[in-house]
């Protein structure tokens, strides 16, 4: 089968790999489409996902799409249309009881934080856990169906951010998962959502899902102290203080978007003086349930796809991932 791999940095190669078989317990997937994450750019422009480092070809992509293949059990069809938790959990923690994407021990599609690393669904033939297999209701196209994952993300952001009906949202970056992130917000109900980035592209992306406004970041001023809930999805440390200087009192601040490993300078002086809650949100647990559900029943959700490469071009389809003005979410089509 045909697969792309990451050797290191900068270093993306499509190469024939063995077809693998399902055992016991496992469903053998034929790939559609994986999308390009930000944990994928990283990789392959720094061999590196944070403390993560490439030490093994590394097969990205979690976020996919396909048709059950060969499941042993004969549970599934073959041609079943389906999309794929990517996580598997480790054993039960004290304190992590209702937070299994939190337990140490676990695993996630095209990562290198396990050794062996965990590989993606970036090839054609794909072999996961039946836990990790998601039926694909009625009418949802499986292009569609590869925003299941990043829009799980973006659902459980907002469920760390606690309840948002009625309230003013702000989310900070409007890539794809800040567009994902907005969208989530207004699926729960939120009174006023409004993005900000730096760039006009993504603000247009942003408009066309609805939201009630764009700020363009350098040209425009975000109101200070007035967003009931800030969900910062840049990781920019610059716009991590932006977010606390936005926020009013008592408001709650999510730190969505990944930032490096490392010292970085952020002003957290209004986070004591508004009394503000700061909190982290990662991965996600059971939202990809709802994620199909809100993908079925809002086929707008997939104008954050705008561009679709074949395989073959793949490294064509990072670099325009990684050109945010240019593009929201890409997608590398595996089918032949």
């Amino acid at each position: 089968m045909r697969a792309v791999r990451i050797h290191g940095e900068r270093d993306l190669r499509e190469e024939e790999l063995a077809l693998p078989d399902p055992g016991p317990g496992r469903v053998r997937l034929r790939m559609a489409y994986a999308g390009i994450c930000g944990s994928d750019l990283h990789y392959f422009a720094h061999g590196a996902n944070g403390e993560y480092v490439v030490r093994e070809p590394l097969v990205p992509g979690h976020e996919v799409s396909g048709t059950v293949d060969a499941d042993p059990s004969g549970e599934l069809a073959p041609g079943t249309p389906v999309t794929v938790h990517p996580a598997t959990f480790g054993p039960s923690a004290d304190g992590l009881e209702d937070l299994p994407h939190l337990r140490p021990g676990g695993s996630y599609l095209g990562s290198a934080s396990t050794w062996p690393h965990t590989q993606g669904g970036m090839s054609e033939f794909l072999v996961v856990d039946r836990s990790m297999v998601r039926v694909l209701p009625d009418g949802l196209p499986l292009r569609t169906a590869a925003l299941a994952e990043p829009l799980a993300v973006a659902l459980h952001a907002v469920t760390v951010a606690g309840d948002v009906a009625g309230r003013r949202v702000l989310v900070s970056g409007s890539g794809p998962i800040g567009l994902l992130v907005a969208a989530a917000a207004l699926e729960r109900g939120a009174g006023e959502v409004v993005a900000t980035d730096v760039l006009p592209g993504p603000l247009e992306r942003a408009r066309a899902l609805g939201v009630h406004g764009t700020v363009r970041i350098g040209e425009q001023e975000v109101q200070r102290e007035g967003f009931d809930v800030v969900l910062e999805c840049s990781g920019v440390p610059v716009a991590v203080s932006a977010a606390l200087a936005a926020a009013r009192r008592a408001a709650v601040v999510v730190q969505v978007g990944m930032v490096p490993d490392e010292p970085r300078p952020v002003n957290l002086a209004p986070l004591v003086s508004k009394e503000l809650q700061l909190r982290g949100t990662f991965r996600f647990a059971g939202e990809i349930d709802e994620a199909v559900r809100v993908l079925a029943a809002n086929p707008a959700l997939e104008r954050v796809v705008t561009h679709e490469f074949p395989l073959a071009r793949a490294a064509e389809a990072f670099a325009v991932a990684a050109d945010s003005e240019v593009s929201g979410k890409v997608l590398v089509s595996l089918g032949s």
